[in-house]
């Protein structure tokens, strides 16, 4: 059941880079951080699982000085948002906390429905959020699709669930990233800001060590459950009539050719932009090109109004 959207309180109609929170229906916080002038477009982003809305910061910004109100959120069990004291998350719940996102977004002064930019676990979550509550005026999927290649996905949860007891230290942590991420570990090395963003990613335990900030006890209950929602994912698509836009990574190993291709059949309006020399975290990979081929998609869409009809 969704919870009635409250409008945060907010000192003037600029929300630059500010941090709110809702409640959702069971009482769980979910915290947001708001870029750009309320009474804009919206742009409601959904991060992938064992992310943060810190992913969308660099594209959130550049599309707010666009002219876009861009929402970022944690979702529950992720970052600073809350999470579940009996641990029992269930996929419903990540919807149903989307959508009252999203009505939060349509209750400010922007002239109409979000849009909806959601990354793999996020995109999946707008799908069935489309399909039941039809709350966004168009969808962007990155990298995701309602079928996906296992084996990709397998690699995911293999480093989520690697290191169960913590780490020592920040070099720990930045070690399995740099050996779950290879492509992007020289790059990220040489950030200035790289001590601080990985402190971001990480909560202290009680014995002093060091944990992702996700709950771990979402894996089992949540991503390794994903592989029977394909069936209500694909439904969900077939459901889309709101203008769509797939951004996939040339070298992903999440989505292929076939499960592109899939889709595409499945929601027949939508479009399609391949992202050379990005995998999976399209995001960070490729991030100007990625908000370029967003803003190429959206900017038509200013003067669309609250559509919820076909592309």
């Amino acid at each position: 059941m969704v919870a009635a959207a409250t409008r945060p309180s907010r000192a003037d109609s600029r929300s630059d880079n500010l941090v709110d929170a809702i409640h959702a229906a069971d009482g769980v916080r979910l915290v947001t951080e708001h870029f750009g002038a309320n009474h804009d477009p919206a742009l409601l982003f959904a991060h992938g699982f064992g992310q943060t809305r810190g992913a969308w910061t660099p594209s959130a910004r550049a599309l707010a000085r666009h002219g876009w109100h861009c929402i970022t959120a944690d979702s529950r069990g992720h970052g600073e948002s809350g999470r579940r004291p009996d641990g029992l998350y269930e996929f419903m719940q990540f919807v149903d906390d989307l959508v009252q996102l999203a009505q939060q977004a349509a209750h400010a002064p922007s002239p109409a429905l979000p849009v909806l930019i959601g990354a793999s676990m996020g995109g999946l979550l707008g799908l069935i959020a489309q399909a039941m509550h039809a709350p966004f005026r168009a969808l962007v999927l990155v990298d995701i699709t309602p079928r996906w290649e296992n084996a990709g996905v397998e690699r995911i949860l293999t480093f989520m669930g690697a290191h169960p007891d913590g780490f020592d230290s920040l070099d720990h942590a930045a070690a399995a990233i740099a050996h779950y991420l290879p492509h992007r570990a020289e790059r990220y090395r040489d950030q200035p800001d790289r001590s601080e963003r990985l402190r971001q990613m990480l909560v202290p335990l009680a014995n002093g060590r060091l944990a992702w900030h996700w709950d771990p006890r979402m894996l089992d209950r949540i991503a390794r459950n994903g592989e029977g929602q394909q069936a209500a994912l694909l439904d969900a698509a077939r459901k889309v009539r709101v203008p769509t836009l797939l951004i996939s990574g040339a070298e992903s190993d999440i989505v292929s050719a076939s499960t592109i291709e899939e889709f595409l059949v499945c929601v027949p309006h939508a479009q399609h932009v391949r992202v050379p020399k990005a995998t999976h975290m399209i995001v960070g990979d490729r991030n100007d090109a990625f908000t370029d081929a967003v803003r190429d998609f959206i900017e038509p869409l200013r003067t669309s109004g609250s559509s919820r009809s076909t592309a």
